[in-house]
């Protein structure tokens, strides 16, 4: 078992509940159906890959030579993922104009891309052996 992957995931998964509830609850009266459409989306791959890093961190590989790099590409990308959709999708809400980091989503997006290719080139050499 890899403690860090099951407290990354542990803690990842614990702030899309949160993070959720307050949008269903607190932000919903207060934002269009587009803005809270693409918050939802920010908590559901937020999610999805807390559920990887638990999944990843239960499982024992010695020869995973991917597992730093891996571990950091998911953080990187969920919280600039995530992030970046949270702060723009409330960005009506807040006197600080958030869109300029909109280039933040795909950069995220990016890195949780390159965490899956390096997560299939592991499994690939697993059916090799």
């Amino acid at each position: 078992m890899d403690r860090k992957f099951l407290i990354t995931g542990a803690v990842f998964g614990l702030l899309s509940v949160i993070i959720g509830a307050f949008a269903a609850h607190g932000l919903k009266p207060l934002l269009d159906e587009a803005a809270i459409n693409s918050f939802e989306t920010g908590v559901k791959y937020q999610m999805y890959h807390a559920l990887v890093f638990l999944l990843l961190g239960s499982v024992q590989r010695k020869q995973f030579n991917f597992r730093k790099q891996v571990f950091f590409l998911l953080l990187l990308g969920v919280i600039c993922f995530s992030g970046s959709i949270y702060l723009l999708a409330t960005n009506a809400l807040t006197p600080i104009d958030f869109s300029g980091i909109a280039l933040v989503t795909p950069l995220g997006g990016m890195l949780l891309i390159v965490a899956w290719v390096f997560l299939i080139i592991e499994f690939v050499k697993i059916k090799h052996k």
